[in-house]
């Protein structure tokens, strides 16, 4: 497993805040007109790069339904990010299916790139990716342990790919069940950035898992349940 070659484009996302005595960042902009953007803001993906480009709302409703092969210029090749969260209550993932990932974590994101074709080249890869204190960390998953576990529910079937994962948590310290959310992709890589800037040593430490358990009730309050 390797660092994936998207995290070179999400520096932003990566890299610690300034302290109180440290000079301000400088104020975003879109990436493709300079217009100066809010906090929080659109982005696009670049398909075969499999990396982020923030964008004003212009701009990214230019790219929203525009196809990844349509030509655009400069452009060419990049989609809008949406802004769904979808749940699904009656998700189940057993320890036999999780383990069958071999993911040594307990969480990962999974997503369809239509960048990086399947084995047989028929179709778009199922990559999972995790976050470490080293960014992410990503795998190319068989596609049987993939159809069994995460890949066999309800919200896997409505993913989109390129811009849409499904983020899962498994059963926590605390007793909560597994989760799993249908997000934006560019919401697993503001995952990833907090675990890169606040673990320390080696389980994390308290004020990581504060941030960790904070970004997820974030997101299960943002997402609506889905559509049986």
């Amino acid at each position: 497993m390797t660092a994936g070659p998207e995290v070179a484009g999400l520096r932003r996302f990566l890299t610690a805040r300034p302290g109180p005595t440290e000079p301000a960042v400088p104020a975003e902009r879109c990436d493709l007109c300079g217009t100066e953007v809010a906090a929080e803001h659109p982005h696009l993906v670049h398909i075969a790069e499999r990396s982020l480009k923030c964008a004003c709302r212009p701009c990214a409703l230019l790219f929203r339904d525009r196809p990844a092969d349509a030509p655009a210029g400069a452009f060419s090749g990049f989609r809008t990010i949406p802004d769904r969260y979808l749940r699904d209550p009656e998700f189940v993932l057993t320890d036999q299916q999780w383990d069958a990932l071999q993911i040594p974590v307990g969480m990962a994101f999974f997503l369809l790139s239509t960048g990086v074709p399947d084995a047989a080249g028929s179709g778009p890869s199922v990559l999972a990716c995790y976050p470490s204190p080293a960014g992410a960390t990503e795998s190319e998953l068989d596609l049987a342990h993939w159809s069994e576990g995460v890949g066999g529910g309800r919200l896997a079937a409505l993913l989109e790919p390129d811009v849409e994962a499904l983020l899962v948590r498994r059963a926590t310290r605390d007793g909560t069940a597994t989760r799993c959310v249908l997000v934006p992709v560019d919401a697993c890589y503001r995952l990833v950035g907090l675990v890169r800037r606040h673990w320390r040593g080696f389980d994390g430490g308290a004020e990581a898992w504060g941030h960790i358990d904070a970004f997820f009730d974030a997101v299960e309050a943002r997402s609506r349940e889905v559509p049986r």
